[in-house]
């Protein structure tokens, strides 16, 4: 089963962002559970996209307005859930931050 790791953090979580994960990527590639995955830039650099009555409306900064924001992700497959958490607990930034786990959604065959 494939799951998203997303990993948050606050302001704070930012002075962490070029530590690395500490073996952690490593152990994880060697188990070949992980599919891809990247550190993202801060949330002050994003922009955000709508389109409402056929009008696209540009934002500068994050959709939602929260203490915590998307840091980076990981794509992983494992067995179960409860691989999942394991591997998602194990991860430097759960120290620090919020690692929310969610299922992909499975598409169509290629």
């Amino acid at each position: 089963m494939k799951y998203l790791l997303m990993i948050c953090g606050d302001e704070s979580a930012e002075a962490h962002a070029m530590d690395g994960c500490g073996g952690w990527s490593e152990e994880m590639e060697a188990r070949g559970v992980v599919e891809g995955g990247a550190g993202l830039r801060p949330p002050r650099e994003a922009t955000t996209v709508r389109v409402r009555d056929d009008e696209v409306l540009l934002t500068d900064g994050p959709f939602a307005e929260t203490k915590e924001q998307i840091g980076g992700f990981v794509l992983i497959d494992c067995a179960d859930l409860d691989e999942a958490i394991e591997i998602a607990a194990k991860h430097p930034a759960a120290t620090y931050g919020t690692i929310e786990i969610r299922p992909v959604v499975a598409g169509p065959p290629r």
